[in-house]
């Protein structure tokens, strides 16, 4: 049984504002987003290989400057126009360039989070195990939920008790993810592809330092948490 990661990487990242380039190429710490995630999980000793799914006509992929993370990285010019397509597609293309692999696992880490470490891969592998609904990075809701209406006004509180916040990598069978994104072609994450086949993913505590690079500011976020972290 092998595991492999695969991350997501055609999208523009719409809500980053007036950024120049897409997000996952965005100067951070001094190298383009996308490469703090890749380089960790090509580090983890448990990944046979990490995949990349770009559009089919990136011209920014920055070949040379990757190349220096090693044999592990793989490049699939699949993407398509949703996170969920380009999903599919990368999972389609690793089996035939690797046979059959179904049973294998298969991690799905978001490009614009930088902040992952290989401890925290670690984790969610030991801790899904052999649990055939896999599982995900997560965090407790820890702040005060208000349900709006009208885009600005409380319609009601509610209640955090049980809710956790998604993160990634999300940990899933192959084939079983395939199946998944079958049936739910739309989902913004991998684990709801799992929930519409009735399955129950396990939720595998992580820490908010695995922060989602969404808007402008955390970058300057995602900037302090790596180079604080160097300096520990």
């Amino acid at each position: 049984m092998n595991y492999y990661a695969l991350v997501p990487a055609a999208g523009t990242g719409s809500r980053m504002g007036d950024a120049a380039l897409p997000k996952q190429y965005l100067p951070l710490a001094g190298q383009p987003m996308i490469r703090h995630a890749l380089a960790t999980l090509c580090a983890t000793p448990a990944i046979a290989n990490v995949f990349v799914v770009l559009a089919p006509d990136d011209t920014l992929w920055p070949a040379a400057q990757m190349a220096e993370l090693g044999p592990k990285l793989r490049v699939l010019r699949c993407g398509g126009e949703a996170r969920a397509q380009s999903v599919a597609n990368g999972l389609r293309r690793m089996a035939v360039e690797l046979g059959d692999i179904g049973n294998d696992w298969v991690l799905v880490h978001d490009a614009a989070r930088p902040c992952l470490t290989v401890a925290m891969v670690e984790k969610l592998i030991a801790e899904v195990g052999e649990d055939d609904a896999g599982g995900l990075l997560a965090v407790p809701v820890a702040d005060t939920l208000k349900h709006a209406f009208n885009g600005c006004r409380i319609l009601q509180t509610v209640s955090r008790e049980n809710l956790w916040q998604a993160q990634t990598p999300q940990m899933f069978r192959h084939r079983l993810l395939l199946d998944g994104l079958a049936v739910a072609p739309k989902v913004t994450d991998e684990a709801s592809a799992i929930e519409a086949l009735g399955l129950s993913p396990r939720l595998v505590a992580a820490d908010v330092s695995n922060l989602k690079v969404t808007y402008p500011l955390d970058l300057q976020l995602a900037e302090w948490i790596l180079q604080n972290r160097a300096r520990a």
